[in-house]
Formats: structure tokens, C-alpha cells, sequence
């Protein structure tokens, strides 16, 4: 099994969210930039005001089997960042998992699109 490769660093957050593109819907948005491995690299931000602990954890979770099951579709070597906004903690999981596609079509992260 592969292992998904995390982004930890402050600095990699930051750099990411100051010279990224990114791309918003009502349940999320994605921050994405090229990594300088040919290892992309996934980080998930889940703000205090969505909920307590329980709540919080219950959405990275499901953010990160999102990102795991729709990662062979995925371009390699691209550092994205996903925030949850306040509608993700209700939304059903059909509906995170086509809000996340979607940005990253727009995002051009799909394989198979052409830049």
C-alpha cells in the first residue's frame, strides 16, 4: 500500500495559501501548487468554528478517503491543500466527493486534462 505523503510544515502551508491557485464551492476550498518533489503532498485544515473534536476529526476523515479513493486521478508532483468550510460538516459524503472532483477540474489536477 502506498503511503500518502503530508503536508506538516507551517511554512508549507503558508506558501502554499500566498502563492498557490485555488478554487472554492460551498463545501470546501482547494489550495494547489507544484511540489518541488515529483511526490505530491496533501494537507487538510479544519477550522475550530465548524464544531468540537468529535465534528472536526469526523470531517478529516471523510476529507481524507476523498482524497485517497480519487488519487490515481490525480496528476502527480502537485501540493494541495483542502479546507473544510461550514457546509462540509452536513454534507453527505456523495457531495464532498463531487465538490472535491470538481475543484480539482477546475484546478486542472485530473489526469488526462490538458493544461
Amino acid at each position: 500500500m502506498n503511503k500518502i505523503t503530508t503536508l506538516k510544515k507551517n511554512s508549507d502551508f503558508r506558501r502554499l495559501y500566498s502563492k498557490g491557485k485555488s478554487y472554492a464551492n460551498p463545501y470546501l476550498v482547494l489550495y494547489c501548487r507544484r511540489s518541488p518533489s515529483p511526490v505530491g503532498r496533501v494537507g487538510y485544515t479544519v477550522s475550530v468554528k465548524l464544531g468540537h473534536a468529535v465534528v472536526r476529526n469526523r470531517v478529516r476523515r471523510r476529507l481524507r478517503e476523498i482524497y485517497r479513493l480519487n488519487r490515481p486521478a490525480l496528476k502527480n508532483g502537485w501540493d494541495i491543500i483542502v479546507v473544510a468550510r461550514s457546509r462540509c460538516v452536513k454534507a453527505r459524503y456523495e457531495k464532498l466527493n463531487s465538490a472535491f472532483l470538481d475543484a480539482c477540474g477546475q484546478l486542472n489536477l485530473l489526469r488526462g486534462e490538458e493544461s
